[in-house]
């Protein structure tokens, strides 16, 4: 059976230490709105007063999807594996935009359906349970235990990865047939209609999102999981990556590492996350507003507001990259300007 880890409270005391610095900075107070509210909740999470987030890590979580052959996707599952190994050589967009944040990419196959011939040295970890789930629109993605193994191993992953020094963590995801898996987890856990939770994915054309909408519905049906039960629906219409990513976010808020969530898919982790373990909405960030229609669905459902919308879909952990330099920006504001005292500049009368 899954042992979830304990979620600390927030830090209250470092959060009011944050809090009366930001006051005490030369700027009115509140001036650096959001940049100011993240500084606070950085040192609420790190329980530090002066929170430093300069390690930084993208963990790309990686698995196929049975559903891929009910032609819900542009592209076929193959890609897979091959974006795997294109993470791996530093060539993806992930790899781009992590490297201009000094930021590592760790890559985990969880379920993809071919071995990874990873390179020795590669931040890579093999962790495969099954080579991909099964199709969902003909009975369950996935057993419970294999939903439960998944979670382990994101939990195992990341503690890791704290090990090797880690500040800040990002979710990212590569898997074909991962947003249909998500928009049916997104609908069975919020209650919402599939048709206004599920979007275009790899850039489906009309006659694929009806066909996508479809499948969903069917599986649904099929698979009746139980919206009162987060494990159930992640095992029946989920994926191993999306598992594998729940784990790295409990994980993560258990040991007071800040959650840069990324797009749909990390969304719908985080929903699974915070049904098995409400307390970890806290350490959540919501990097950016995807394209994908659910996405802000399940924003709405976590009470998260989006750094950045810029109109993307494309997964990885691109989007929450992207905002590790705005969430930097607000610790290193915190840290490094002067209060009035410090400068002997005077401060409003």
């Amino acid at each position: 059976m899954l042992s979830l880890p304990t979620i600390p409270p927030l830090d209250y005391s470092a959060q009011a230490a944050a809090r009366a610095r930001q006051d005490s900075l030369t700027k009115p107070p509140g001036s650096l709105g959001r940049l100011e509210e993240l500084s606070i909740q950085l040192a609420a999470i790190t329980g530090q007063a002066r929170p430093s987030v300069t390690r930084k890590a993208v963990i790309v979580m990686a698995g196929d999807h049975g559903v891929a052959r009910e032609g819900v996707s542009a592209y076929p599952a193959e890609v897979t594996p091959q974006m795997v190994l294109n993470f791996l050589r530093g060539g993806a967009a992930i790899n781009v935009l992590a490297r201009q944040a000094g930021a590592r990419v760790v890559v985990v196959d969880v379920g993809v359906a071919l071995d990874i011939d990873a390179p020795a040295d590669a931040p890579f970890y093999a962790r495969k349970i099954a080579y991909g789930t099964q199709n969902m629109a003909h009975g369950p993605a996935m057993t419970r235990a294999q939903a439960e193994a998944a979670i382990a191993e994101g939990l195992d992953i990341l503690n890791a990865e704290v090990a090797n020094r880690l500040d800040l963590v990002a979710t990212g995801d590569m898997g074909i047939g991962n947003t249909t898996a998500s928009a049916a987890m997104v609908a069975a856990l919020t209650g919402q209609p599939v048709a206004r939770v599920t979007g275009r994915g790899t850039g489906i054309d009309d006659a694929g999102l009806a066909r996508k909408i479809a499948v969903i519905e069917r599986a649904l049906l099929v698979n009746q999981p139980d919206p009162h039960d987060a494990l159930d629906v992640l095992a029946k219409v989920g994926g191993l990556e999306i598992g594998g990513l729940v784990g790295v976010i409990l994980g993560a808020a258990s040991r007071r590492v800040p959650v840069v969530l990324d797009g749909f898919i990390s969304g719908a982790a985080a929903l699974v996350a915070a049904r098995l373990a409400p307390d970890v909405k806290p350490y959540l960030i919501a990097a950016h507003q995807s394209v994908e229609i659910g996405h802000r669905v399940i924003l709405e459902d976590l009470g998260l507001r989006p750094l950045l919308d810029l109109d993307l879909r494309l997964g990885e952990g691109t989007g929450a990259a992207l905002a590790f330099h705005l969430i930097e920006a607000a610790a290193r504001l915190l840290n490094e300007m002067a209060t009035f005292a410090e400068a002997g500049v005077s401060d409003k009368g």
